[in-house]
């Protein structure tokens, strides 16, 4: 094998390690950012009942692998907090 060949060869699976690095960790950040947009809806929908900065906490702790719905109770109910009355 001459050095034109291996250093091709080379070159050849560095990108390929690039490609493959790049393109893994592009559907966590997808998954992340859908987590966090999800959690400034619910937010902008119930208000301060609803602790929007604990949501995007857990989707970056968790790297959006529980996506939170605001029309499922279950995957809302960490997040959902009851306002003191001052009555």
């Amino acid at each position: 094998m001459n050095s034109s060949t291996r250093m091709l060869l080379v070159l050849f699976v560095a990108c390929a390690m690039v490609f493959v690095l790049a393109a893994g960790s592009t559907a966590f950040d997808r998954a992340i950012g859908v987590c966090i947009r999800n959690c400034a809806q619910c937010k902008k929908m119930f208000g301060p009942y609803f602790l929007g900065q604990k949501c995007a906490d857990y989707c970056v702790k968790y790297k959006g692998k529980l996506i939170p719905d605001c029309e499922d109770e279950v995957s809302i109910q960490p997040f959902i907090q009851a306002l003191d009355n001052d009555y």
